[in-house]
């Protein structure tokens, strides 16, 4: 579990570095970005917030554009953001920017051509907190995001991994992918058609199956141009009320789907972590 840093900048107080290592899991190089408080030393280990980027991003966009280092670097909180999808000369892709590099899914892939790298799921909730907190000043406190793509990715994993993480937050989340085109694509190129082994990466299906206590925050512009087909939030909310867990939906008036609606909001996303890793503390 050897890493390499390839890139660093001081910012808010703290640090933001970007490392590549070899995945065991996904069979390729990856590269992820970490940002550490200034609180975050050897004798002092920190909370981490893993954050899932959406379609076409890497580990950059978020870092890049959404204004979050100054309230995690005052409240004490790293973040943790990876890439989307495996990538390489020799990993399979698609020429279609919802499919291949760029558009993992955060789904472990059982067809071929996909299924020799595309294990998105296990890399995000095994391989790289592990690789995370071996070299770095961190916790076992953690808490995961994601915006489009990664809040449907940031649910997935939060709901079916509860012992892993506090507290979960999407923006604009694919919500039932079963049910939208997005999700009806990728999960077919990647599992089969069997719509049965999809439903473990559906958050309504995993949150209409029992109650759940980790705490969710989403928000959703109501301006968002891929509300209606895509992203489904409603029925979110109705799959949570079902069983009474604990997510809260907020529609925001005249946001997007872009990163100008994340970084209005970020600060609050963090705050929420933060109450709840606190506690967990």
């Amino acid at each position: 579990m050897t890493i390499q840093n390839v890139g660093q900048n001081k910012v808010a107080g703290g640090w933001h570095k970007q490392y590549t290592h070899h995945s065991y899991t996904l069979g390729c190089n990856m590269r992820f970005a970490i940002f550490l408080p200034k609180t975050a030393s050897n004798t002092h280990s920190v909370p981490v917030l893993y954050w899932l980027s959406g379609l076409t991003c890497t580990d950059e966009n978020f870092m890049q554009k959404a204004g979050a280092f100054k309230k995690a670097n005052e409240l004490g909180i790293a973040i943790v953001a990876c890439d989307t999808s495996p990538r390489g000369d020799g990993v399979a892709d698609a020429d279609q920017y919802d499919l291949g590099k760029g558009a993992g899914f955060y789904v472990d892939a059982t067809k071929q051509p996909w299924s020799q790298h595309y294990q998105m799921y296990s890399y995000v909730s095994q391989e790289l907190p592990q690789l995370v907190e071996k070299h770095f000043p961190v916790s076992r406190v953690k808490s995961i995001a994601g915006h489009s793509m990664g809040g449907h990715g940031a649910l997935v994993i939060g709901l079916n991994n509860p012992e892993q993480f506090v507290s979960i937050s999407a923006f604009s989340p694919i919500s039932n992918p079963i049910k939208s085109p997005w999700g009806k694509k990728a999960l077919t190129e990647y599992l089969g058609s069997d719509i049965e082994t999809w439903k473990m990466y559906d958050a309504c299906e995993l949150l209409q199956s029992k109650s759940f206590d980790l705490p969710i925050l989403v928000d959703q512009g109501d301006a968002d141009e891929f509300l209606m087909e895509q992203l489904k939030p409603e029925q979110l909310l109705k799959a949570a009320s079902s069983k009474n867990s604990k997510l809260e939906l907020r529609m925001q008036h005249g946001y997007d789907h872009s990163y100008f609606f994340i970084s209005s909001f970020i600060e609050e996303h963090l705050e929420f972590h933060y109450k709840h890793m606190s506690q967990a503390s």
